[in-house]
Order: structure tokens, then C-alpha cells, then sequence
């Protein structure tokens, strides 16, 4: 339905309910202002179209950048309004995390804009149109000849009059400019929504639902197991644990051949095992264009009390032509702070014989000298007969067998809280966590031999220094024939079996060294190590980590500048990139 209001402008506004609860909506939406139309529409059931209020006009006495920069100062207004006063409770449950206006404006100068014709954009989680707000800034400014059609999804319609706001501010901003623009906002789930709509034709007679462009700030949190957003992504055949990586892998099914995505998301989809469908699913018909990292946890959603690794990407659809693109890396410390920029090969970046397809983010020329060294390394731990696991300990699975105190039958169990200057403090002061398991039947399988292996935190606080912490367990540090490791660690052994001293000390410096946090940090965007991380990490021959665990001597000895020392001295390509 087309509305006209007291400006002449024509707003083009589509409510959409889908399966959410929402106790008197038109209400919510101004009741003199909506109507509700019963039965079917087009094929959906329940829309509700609404004329816009008029709010500020943008384009009264003003130039068109005077204007875009007044709507754009608005909009910054009313979001920082908002999330001030956002119930915590609701934010959580959503995972709302509204896009500041400086970080808008550089995701919106990220995709190429066509020269002319019809630009069909989607921005499947608006909140208060923050983004599509700095995309039209940038469009009436580059390409007012543009014919713009844009659909916006909010699933809380608390946001909506706000959201509506700022629809009509852009349109207002295009119709100044000479730029024809439509837009649709639909209130509910855009995932069931795009489930539904990928291959079908749900706009009223108006073609399958593709876009050229999505530019997208996703909620964060986690997935459901059987909750209707995993439903949903069965269309497409894609697995992920968070919500934010099920829009993006959504909005790619809804992208055009030569569709483009901008997206701020958290940076943990660059590894690990959790992530492994989706970056299949991305790079089977995406490739990146621009990366931008955030170096400050903090600063990207100041106020916001975000403290993931943001990462800022721009993505177009793969071309039958691609060979190896070039990629813009930048990185700064916050959204006002200068970028320092390089330029690498797609290959770079996803290496061509990794099947896991991790992202690797070299910052600076750095970091891609070490990328270079540790690529060429010649070894995986499978080459040395070596695997790494994680402990066998579930906690609160075996929560029965577990002693804060020793008794008889109990044997050692170590925790991360034991791991102290590359060795083992046990039992050490672990007054909330047990250090002790009893042997039984139900717990033979947890257990070990006591040996030497070498383990390693599979988490880590962001206050230490490094992603990897290893240390070595030796037979000296418990008085037990047998020994049991929590899940939170990672453990290196040969078939259930104990290393060779030295081969162990070895492997825990080169863990430890400088030049491995700095090449995990390439691809790692969150403080998990994962056991899939340590199997696909370079490691250097047999020979040489043996010959670094001699020069090492006992661990608890040696600080880090020792350990960077002899690494670089042990270690073949290491001394090949130093000379």
C-alpha cells in the first residue's frame, strides 16, 4: 500500500508479523496512524501498513549535505538515547547492540555503488536505521540517480516508531537529492522470514526476494539447539552457534549474482570447529573485499559494554572469472583513530589447502613475515606422532567422583588453575575447584598413566599476555601412578601415553614463544584454543623441538625472552627469515 503525507513525499511501509508474540501491535505503531488488514495479502497473512510520521524535516532550507549530515546527527542522537534506556534484560535476550554513527558511515562506504538503475538493498536487523541511515547519506551524496529500494527487518517493534523515523528522514533526504527511493520495514523474525523466501516470491507479485546489497549490524548470541532460528537455517544447510553468523549465512541466500554484504560481527567465525558449516557455506560463494579490525575490544560499541573482537568486512559474490582478488586490511584502534592499511592476495587470507578455512589477519608487514616463517614450517603435530585432545574430565559429569580433599583412592586432577610459569602448582590453592577424583570403574575411562605431556589452557583471560598457555605436567608433580585433566585444557600426548621430556619442553616453548601468539592471534578472534587449533598449527621437526627442549632446560626457569631466543635459534625457518 502507497501513502502520501502532508510533504508530498511517497513512503511505500510494510508491517510484517512473523510468529511473534506481540500484544497489541498497532497500538505500539500509533493507532490513529495504522490500520490492520485481515486475511491474505499477496501471499502473507496478518501485514499491517502504516502511514510514517513526518518527524524533522531534514531537507527544509538545507543543501543536501547540510541535510545528510542533520539526519545522520539525529539518528546518532536517538540511538544513543535509546540504548540508554533499553531494558539490560531484553538487550540480552535479543543480543541488540545498536551501530554508532562513525562505524556506520565507514561500513557504508564500503560497497561499490552502481552507476545507475535499481540498487536493492537489506538491512536485516535495523534497529533505530543507523546503517541504512549512512548508506542514503552516502547514495543522494555519489549516486542520486539511483533508484533506491530498501527493506528493513526489526524484530522488536518497540524500535519501530523510532526505526519508522528514520525511514522517513531518508526518504526526505532522497526526494531533495532527486533520488528515487522506496523502503519497507517488516516487524519479525528476518530469519523465518528469509527461510521462507529463498526461491519463493513473497512481495506481492514483485519476483524472488533478492538483494544487491545487505548491509547489517547481526544480534549476538547464542543459537537455540531447537529453537526455530536452527529450523530456519536447515533451508540453506548451514550449522552455527550464534545468531550473528546465521543472519549473515541467511543474507547471502537472498543476495543477487553480483550481491555484496557489508557486516560488523564479532570476530570468533574466523576458527574453530563451532564455525566450520558457515565459512564453508561464506567462502563457497563469497569472497572478502575489505577487512577492518578493531584493535580495542571496547571502543567499537563504547557505552555498550561489548568486549568481543569486532571485525568489519566487506564481501561480494564470487565470480566464475575469480582468480586470486586482492583485499584491503586495515586495522585501528577505534572507529576515530587513523587505519594503517595493506593490501594482500584472497589467498592470504584463506589459505587454499586449509579445509577448515580459517581467516588469517596479518595487520601489518609484521605479522606477515611471521605468517611466512610459520607457514613454512615443516611439521604438523600428526608428522610427529603426536595428538592433542581435551581432557577427559566433565566436570559436572562427574561431579560425584570429585574431592576437595585427598582420601584414599583419589588421584590427582588437574585444572587450569594448576598451570603455573610453564609447569604445574598442584594441588596448589584451588579453593572452589576440586583437585582430586576418586578411581573407580566409572571414572577408569578419564584417566591417564602419570608421564610427561604438555598441556595447554583452552581458554584465556584477555589480561594475559598471550592467546597460548602451555605448560609441562611431569611425573615429579604428583605422587600417583595415574593422573586425570579437565576439559578446559588441552593435552598433548602419543596415544594415551606420555612425551619424551625433552620433545615436551620443546613443544611447550614453541607454544609459549612470541612467534606463535602473534601467528594465532592472525586467525584467532577470541581467547578459545581449541584442539582443532593446535592440530592445524606448524610445528617445527622432531629434531629441533627436541634440541629447543634441551637448550630450555626446566620451563619454570626460562622467561619469555629466553624462550623467543632460543626459538629463533632452534628453529630452522625462523633463522632463515632473521638472516
Amino acid at each position: 500500500m502507497t501513502r502520501t503525507n502532508g510533504l508530498g513525499i511517497e513512503h511505500k511501509f510494510v508491517y510484517h508479523k512473523v510468529q511473534v508474540k506481540r500484544p497489541d501491535v498497532s497500538k505500539a505503531l500509533n493507532q490513529s496512524d495504522a490500520e490492520r488488514l485481515q486475511g491474505e495479502v499477496g501471499g502473507w497473512s496478518d501485514v499491517l501498513f502504516t502511514e510514517p510520521k513526518v518527524g524533522v524535516s531534514y531537507a527544509h532550507g538545507m543543501g543536501v549535505a547540510q541535510a545528510a549530515n542533520e539526519l545522520l546527527r539525529v539518528v546518532e542522537e536517538r540511538r544513543v538515547s535509546i540504548s540508554d534506556q533499553l531494558d539490560t534484560t531484553d538487550r540480552s535476550r535479543l543480543g541488540q547492540f545498536f551501530t554508532p554513527l562513525a562505524v556506520a558511515q565507514f561500513m557504508a562506504s564500503l560497497p561499490s555503488l552502481p552507476l545507475s538503475g535499481r540498487l536493492r538493498v537489506l538491512d536485516p536487523g535495523a534497529g533505530n536505521g543507523s546503517l541504512t541511515a549512512a548508506l542514503v547519506a552516502r547514495i543522494v551524496s555519489e549516486r542520486p540517480d539511483i533508484d533506491l529500494d530498501v527493506t528493513v527487518f526489526e524484530v522488536d517493534e518497540t524500535l519501530c516508531p523510532e526505526l519508522e523515523q528514520t525511514l522517513t528522514g531518508c526518504r526526505q533526504l532522497a526526494r531533495q537529492a532527486g533520488c528515487h527511493m522506496t523502503a519497507r520495514l517488516i516487524v519479525g523474525d528476518f530469519l523465518e522470514w528469509a527461510a521462507t523466501s529463498v526461491g519463493r516470491l513473497p512481495f506481492e507479485g514483485e519476483g524472488p526476494a533478492q538483494f544487491d546489497l545487505v548491509i547489517m549490524n547481526p544480534p549476538y548470541r547464542k543459537v537455540n539447539v531447537a529453537g526455530a532460528e536452527r529450523r530456519a537455517l536447515q533451508s540453506i544447510d548451514v550449522e552455527v552457534t550464534n545468531l550473528y553468523a546465521a543472519f549473515v549465512a541467511m543474507a547471502i541466500a537472498l543476495l543477487d549474482v553480483e550481491g555484496q554484504i557489508a557486516a560488523i560481527t564479532p570476530r570468533s567465525f574466523t576458527n574453530g570447529p563451532y564455525f566450520r558449516s558457515f565459512r564453508r557455506y561464506f567462502f563457497g560463494k563469497m569472497l572478502f573485499e575489505r577487512l577492518h579490525v578493531y584493535e580495542s575490544r571496547s571502543k567499537a560499541f563504547a557505552g555498550d559494554a561489548v568486549l568481543q573482537e569486532n571485525i568489519i568486512f566487506g564481501a561480494r559474490r564470487r565470480r566464475s572469472v575469480d582468480i586470486d582478488p586482492s583485499v584491503v586490511i586495515s586495522t585501528s584502534d577505534g572507529p576515530s583513530d587513523l587505519a594503517s592499511t595493506r593490501v594482500v592476495p584472497h589467498s592470504e587470507i584463506v589459505l587454499g589447502n586449509d579445509p577448515e578455512r580459517f581467516v588469517h589477519i596479518m595487520a601489518d608487514n609484521a605479522d606477515a613475515a611471521v605468517g611466512r616463517s610459520v607457514l613454512g614450517l615443516p611439521s604438523r603435530i600428526k608428522d610427529l606422532k603426536i595428538e592433542v585432545s581435551t581432557g577427559r574430565v566433565v566436570d559436572f559429569r562427574a561431579k560425584e567422583h570429585l574431592r576437595f580433599e585427598p582420601q584414599l583412592g583419589a588421584v590427582p586432577l588437574i585444572y587450569p588453575g594448576h598451570l603455573r610459569g610453564g609447569g604445574i602448582a598442584w594441588p596448589g590453592a584451588l579453593h572452589r575447584k576440586p583437585s582430586w577424583i576418586v578411581a573407580c570403574v566409572a571414572t577408569a575411562s578419564l584417566l591417564l598413566p602419570t608421564a610427561t605431556y604438555v598441556v595447554v589452557k583452552r581458554f584465556t583471560s584477555k589480561e594475559e599476555r598471550r592467546r597460548v598457555v602451555a605448560a609441562v605436567f611431569g611425573p615429579s608433580d604428583v605422587s600417583s601412578d595415574v593422573v586425570a585433566f579437565e576439559n578446559h585444557l588441552n593435552v598433548f600426548h602419543v596415544n594415551g601415553n606420555g612425551l619424551s621430556p625433552d620433545i615436551a619442553r620443546g613443544l611447550a616453548a614453541w607454544l609459549n614463544s612470541t612467534v606463535v601468539d602473534r601467528y594465532v592471534r592472525s586467525f584467532n578472534g577470541h581467547t578459545q584454543i581449541n584442539a582443532t587449533d593446535l592440530r592445524r598449527l606448524p610445528y617445527p621437526a622432531a629434531a629441533e623441538l627436541q634440541r629447543l627442549g634441551t637448550a630450555l632446560g626446566e620451563p619454570a626457569e626460562a622467561d619469555q625472552e629466553k624462550i623467543d631466543s632460543l626459538v629463533s635459534v632452534c628453529v630452522k625457518e625462523l633463522r632463515d627469515t632473521a638472516a
